[in-house]
């Protein structure tokens, strides 16, 4: 599961980013919530939605290559989703207001989660018949 592990590894270190950003909100004085401050809530939100929907797709992602699925769908799938984190991501907590990047950082995110999906049903249905 190299191709997994690489992207994984990249997805982590743009977390670790995410992370900071949201830490070094909370050094003005906010330490639990957003505090009604609506760029706390950007930094937390775009960290929050990291963490939400990463994980499952990378899995997915881990399951089809593990699998034997051939590797450009592993990187098509794995390059969708890092490129779709890191513009949402970019989008929440380094820019006040850019539609571009959570649109395309939205679809993106959508088309992996659905690649790997139906990949991996795809893959069952043929294997079981």
């Amino acid at each position: 599961m190299l191709i997994t592990s690489i992207y994984g590894g990249l997805l982590g270190l743009w977390f670790l980013v995410l992370s900071v950003r949201v830490i070094k909100g909370r050094g003005r004085g906010i330490s639990i919530g957003d505090g009604g401050d609506a760029q706390m809530l950007r930094l937390m939100r775009g960290h929050a939605n990291f963490a939400e929907y990463t994980p499952m797709i990378l899995l997915l992602i881990a399951m089809a290559e593990y699998q034997g699925m051939a590797s450009i769908w592993i990187h098509a799938w794995a390059a969708c989703l890092l490129i779709g984190r890191v513009l949402h991501g970019y989008t929440f907590c380094f820019h006040d207001n850019f539609p571009p990047g959570r649109v395309g950082g939205t679809v993106l995110t959508f088309i992996a989660l659905l690649g790997a999906s139906l990949s991996l049903l795809w893959m069952a249905i043929q294997r079981s018949a």
